[in-house]
């Protein structure tokens, strides 16, 4: 009995990522192969391949995605900045005098860094070389030290804005949109990155919360292993603490405030992301940054103005005070157009602005090559019939809707171990997702059980990235094994995380109802 071409596919696909080879070359050669293999067989029609152009051309102008590439500069210009550093040092001074303070600042630290950059390599191995030694040397358990930085890293996918949850959204409003044409219904309605956003918050923060009691229950019950340091520091004042967080607090405001409260599109808040954090790394660099600050304000008071008395000058009746307003906020431009200058200059003195735009072209690259390749896998699979035979399996299995739901949450689970979530999202929720919207399950509360389900996969070995991340970066004395084990009871704990969203599915939905 030979294997249907399409699970031929598939299970050539995995082998084929798993020899380590280019994710994205391998999906279009996949892709090709089978294509080819189909059409000699009589199970492809070659005709299908035509509609190629239009998905490339539909995925290089989606709205959605081009916020991804500013995401990303804002993260990298954040991580260049050396925020992480300051935070964590007044954090550590603020918490490290209570057993597990210094694993729970660390925490803390994760979640803004996660909320501000959304890159889990750059957090990772940023607190791998300032916290991770600091903890040892305090006495802390290698193993938990370790499992405590690789998890506060990977924040950065599930609380917003994240490259994750753009991509999620991305899938999860394709899914739904085809489901309800499959229902039948002729007015369809979308999900839109601000409501993935507005789902995510409250779970990624329930995330936190567990991972700082499990830490504070273990340093009750062993406090060997996370003790109180013996030399805290001076407490750090209200100043240094304000210093500290509010950059990063106003920025993820500007962002995530602009999108929930409906003021600007998600591209729009990126672009705010990405210049807002090139003027707070200005001001950080040595120099007078009065001049920044200056011209930041003066580019949001031109948002407020914008919103509150729009110039159109194009009208017949418009008089002196729309002049004097169009007159004020050219002037506004101009000065904040100054400021961005003046930290584009001082990066590129700082010798960062080349690594800035490299890094940000790089990462940008290699998601939408993935992107793009997995569209060509998705549409060759179609062509073979296995989107029929997922939705098949999925009817066949016993437990109904909430059967198929924990095959599925299994399934990307032990995928994790292998591929990335670029990979997952783009090749296996496409053919999942609109069957399990089809049979019940609310897509943004779904989403979020798969974007922590994916999130794990950051952690699980052996290819878990944050485990890569923290080996470059971690101390000769930390071990690979003591790394890997110390990440097993947090992979426990985004189980538990995934069990509280499942049973109490109000912490994903609330915030969408309420904003949206």
């Amino acid at each position: 009995m030979t294997l249907p071409l399409d699970i031929l596919m598939f299970a050539g696909l995995i082998a084929a990522i798993l020899v380590g080879y280019p994710v994205s070359f391998m999906l279009a050669g996949t892709a090709a192969l089978f294509a080819l293999v189909g059409w000699m067989a009589g199970q492809l029609d070659p005709m299908l391949l035509g509609a190629l152009g239009q998905r490339v051309f539909g995925t290089l102008t989606n709205d959605v995605l081009i916020a991804i590439p500013l995401f990303v500069f804002m993260g990298v210009v954040l991580e260049k900045s050396r925020i992480a550093e300051e935070l964590l040092e007044t954090m550590a001074r603020l918490f490290g005098g209570v057993r597990g303070g210094l694993g729970v600042s660390v925490i803390l630290v994760g979640a803004l860094l996660a909320a501000s950059t959304g890159i889990v390599g750059a957090t990772v191995v940023a607190m791998g070389l300032i916290a991770l030694p600091t903890m040892v040397r305090s006495g802390y358990d290698p193993k938990l030290a370790s499992g405590i930085v690789c998890t506060s890293g990977t924040l950065g996918q599930i609380i917003p804005p994240s490259t994750l949850l753009i991509i999620l959204s991305d899938v999860m409003s394709n899914a739904y949109q085809q489901a309800q044409y499959t229902q039948g219904k002729f007015t369809i309605e979308t999900i839109s990155v601000g409501q993935v956003f507005a789902a995510a918050l409250l779970p990624g923060l329930t995330l936190v919360a567990v991972y700082i009691a499990y830490l504070l229950t273990r340093a009750t019950l062993s406090p060997h292993v996370a003790p109180a340091l013996a030399e805290p520091g001076d407490r750090p004042t209200a100043a240094e603490i304000l210093r500290a967080i509010v950059p990063p607090v106003l920025l993820i405001v500007a962002v995530l405030g602009s999108i929930l409260g409906g003021v600007a599109t998600p591209s729009e808040a990126a672009s705010v992301g990405a210049v807002g954090a090139l003027l707070l790394a200005g001001v950080r660099s040595e120099g007078n940054g009065r001049m920044i600050v200056l011209g930041a304000a003066a580019l949001g008071l031109v948002a407020v103005l914008a919103g509150l008395f729009p110039v159109r000058l194009q009208r017949s009746d418009a008089g002196i005070l729309q002049w004097a307003l169009a007159g004020l906020t050219t002037g506004l431009v101009l000065f904040g157009i100054a400021a961005i200058v003046i930290s584009i200059r001082r990066a590129a003195k700082r010798g960062i602005l080349t690594p800035i735009v490299t890094s940000t072209m790089t990462v940008t690259a290699m998601i939408f090559a993935t992107i793009l390749a997995a569209s060509v896998f998705s549409l060759v699979f179609r062509g073979l019939g296995g989107d029929i035979r997922v939705e098949q399996l999925l009817h066949s299995l016993p437990g109904g809707p909430q059967g198929a739901l924990v095959f599925v949450m299994a399934m990307i689970f032990v995928l994790g171990f292998f591929l990335d979530f670029v990979e997952i999202s783009v090749i296996v929720l496409p053919l999942v997702a609109p069957v399990l919207i089809l049979m019940g399950h609310d897509p943004l509360w779904l989403a979020m059980l798969i974007a922590i389900n994916l999130q794990t996969s950051f952690l699980t070995p052996p290819f878990g990235f944050s485990l890569f991340y923290l080996r470059a970066a971690a101390p000769k004395e930390i071990t690979t094994g003591q790394i890997y084990r110390g990440v097993m009871p947090f992979i426990c704990l985004q189980i538990v995380g995934v069990a509280i969203i499942w049973f109490l599915p109000s912490i994903a939905t609330w915030l969408p109802d309420l904003v949206f």
